[in-house]
């Protein structure tokens, strides 16, 4: 089986086994994930908001608008990476995902992941980086490469963060600065 095929069927998985039926229910549509499925990298974040709802892609809304800007500050596109999130369904309201929405996901990420087996997994807010790297608080390992069962990880503030919060957009950039770097240490 492909990779790609590997991806579709993770995500059929998804639909058949009705995870988090209530959010289905509230939702447009399934957001999988999106990008280049051979990327050494993958961002992860918590959950679709309204555009990415509509649209079926993640990331696509203003918090989207800063990934792309902040990607191509490293030389990177959009289409270079591959973006997902935990959850796969918008929560009402756009609220956060709830802790079992969380854990109902998880084994799908994880499956995501082991297919496309990227060398550095940037966990995009706290809701990715503590079902990832359980314990750990972003306001004091942003930025820093963690390596846990394996993987590489590295937590990063939310884009949207940024929107809210003006001064978040310079630790945002500086962190995400240090992503070609770590990349070019991960053997």
């Amino acid at each position: 089986m492909s990779k790609q095929q590997s991806l579709d069927k993770i995500k059929d998985d998804i639909i058949a086994k009705n995870i988090c039926p209530e959010l289905a229910a509230s939702s447009t549509q399934l957001v999988f994930g999106d990008g280049n499925i051979d990327s050494e990298i993958v961002f992860i974040g918590e959950a679709p908001g309204k555009n990415e709802d509509l649209q079926g892609l993640p990331f696509v809304g203003a918090a989207g608008k800063f990934l792309n800007e902040m990607l191509e500050g490293i030389g990177l596109k959009r289409q270079d990476v591959y973006i997902t999130n935990i959850v796969k369904y918008r929560p009402p309201n756009n609220r956060d995902p709830l802790p079992d929405e969380k854990q109902a996901f998880l084994p799908f990420l994880r499956a995501q992941l082991e297919v496309i087996k990227p060398k550095l997994v940037a966990t995009l807010g706290r809701h990715s980086m503590d079902c990832l790297l359980p314990g750990l608080q972003i306001s004091k390992v942003h930025g820093q490469p963690k390596r846990y069962k394996g993987q590489v990880y590295l937590p990063l503030f939310h884009p949207a963060a940024a929107l809210y919060n003006g001064s978040m957009r310079q630790t945002l950039i500086d962190d995400f600065a240090k992503i070609p770097r770590i990349l070019a240490q991960i053997k």
